[in-house]
Parts: C-alpha cells; structure tokens; sequence
C-alpha cells in the first residue's frame, strides 16, 4: 500500500485451518478492495467453504491475521464478523418463510423502544423497520409484488435478492455471497447479478462463490482460484484468461 491509498476492506494473510489431520486452509492470502466484486473459485473441497466461514465467525483460523480496513480484527464468532461490517448469504439464505421482508432485515437485531414497560419489556418499531427496509429495497432496485407478504410466496430469485439486500443494509464493509445464482433461471439470475453490481458501485467489497463462469466473468473484477486448501493462482477475468482460469481450478496448470 502507497502513502494516500486506501487499505482493502479485507485482507487475510497466512489463513491455516485443520480439522484434525485435514488441512482445509494451508497459508492462504486474499484481499478484496471496496468498489470491487472477488470471485473465488474452485471444486469442491478446494477449500472456499471454509475460507467463508473463517471470514464469517462460524470457524476460526488457527494460524494468520485478518484486517477490515487496515486494522486488524479477532474474528472469533458470527457476531463478531457482523461487528466487523461482515455480512454472509449462504445458499439456504437463512429466510423465514412465514414473515415478510421488513421481519426477515431485522431478525435478531429488531429496532425496538426504551425499556420503559413491565418486566423490561420493549415495544418493537414495525413503522420503522418496515420503511427502512422498502428504502433498501428501493434504493437496491429489488422490485416486489406486496412487501407486506411472507417471503415465502415469492420466486427464489426474490427470495435472493432480498438476502443480498438484508446483507447490504447491515454490512458496513463486506458482503459475501455463497453461490448466489445457483439453481435461479436465466432472468431471476440477471437480476441477482445487476443487484451485485449496485453494491460494487455503492463501494461495498463483494466476495462471490460461484461455479458459473459466465457469470464470474461478467461481475468479477478479480477471481482467485483455490484447490485443496491453497491459492494457486489469481486472474483477471476476461475472455482472454478464462481458459487458464479453467485450467487452475482443474489442476491443469
């Protein structure tokens, strides 16, 4: 980093994880910038998985340091990576199908009043949250039939898209995204993909999993390759380098 540059939001150095004999991270290095969409890619078990869930809190790394915006951070739990303005969508997108949107953004963390009632208890502020949310949604372009219906009545690129939305209003630095497009047709895909490039250009660091290339090379400014716990390789995605972005992930290079 140059005098007058700004830090990346992120930048892990040295990341080790074991699971007893199993070294599911071996001295992994990454950073993502803000304003910039990573992809990191690989098979199965290259160890992506976990590198998210170390970032996330749900793991924690035995060996290496993390830094959200040049200051480094413990994280040793998911609260403490939400703390760290780190927000994760994983593929079951965590939604509760029975409540609405508004309910969705805001639970666990409900905006409620003073404790002035009996026994301590609060009065949630529904008006609030709910207007907060419609000005989420609104400003993400996340259009919906009725946000007052449960969630579950909408198509699974709704449902998407208001998980990446909910990640976007609470993340402070970094949103990442765990195969966001998977198993959504080809339009309900468009639009969870032009929602990723509203958060890059709102200047929020975005990391995406994903196993779909044409997707990778149309959002990612960056994708880091990983395969049986190390970085083996980083790339720019374009069509000039998709074939040897193809070939780290399988091994060919």
């Amino acid at each position: 980093m140059t005098a007058g540059t700004a830090p990346p939001a992120l930048r892990i150095a040295g990341a080790t994880k074991r699971f007893g004999a199993v070294v599911a991270l071996d001295a992994v290095d990454l950073e993502v910038a803000h304003g910039e969409v990573l992809a990191l890619l690989g098979d199965n078990g290259a160890g992506k998985s976990t590198l998210i869930k170390c970032v996330s809190g749900v793991h924690q790394f035995d060996a290496g340091t993390v830094e959200i915006d040049g200051t480094a951070v413990s994280l040793g739990s998911p609260a403490d990576a939400r703390g760290a303005g780190i927000e994760t969508v994983y593929q079951d997108l965590a939604l509760f199908d029975n409540l609405d949107p508004a309910a969705n953004f805001y639970a666990g963390r409900e905006d409620a009043g003073p404790r002035w009632l009996p026994r301590g208890l609060r009065l949630l502020r529904r008006r609030a949250m709910s207007e907060s949310t419609a000005e989420v949604l609104s400003r993400l372009q996340v259009g919906l039939p009725d946000q007052r219906a449960g969630v579950g009545l909408l198509s699974g690129g709704q449902r998407q898209a208001i998980a990446v939305a909910r990640a976007a209003a609470f993340a402070s630095s970094i949103v990442i995204l765990d195969e966001p497009t998977a198993a959504l047709g080809l339009r309900e895909s468009r639009r969870v993909l032009d929602l990723i490039l509203r958060l890059r250009g709102e200047g929020r660091a975005v990391i995406v999993v994903s196993h779909a290339m044409d997707h990778v090379m149309e959002i990612a400014d960056r994708a880091v390759v990983m395969r049986r716990g190390r970085k083996v390789g980083e790339e720019r995605p374009t069509p000039e380098n998709q074939q040897k972005i193809v070939s780290l992930i399988v091994g060919g290079v």
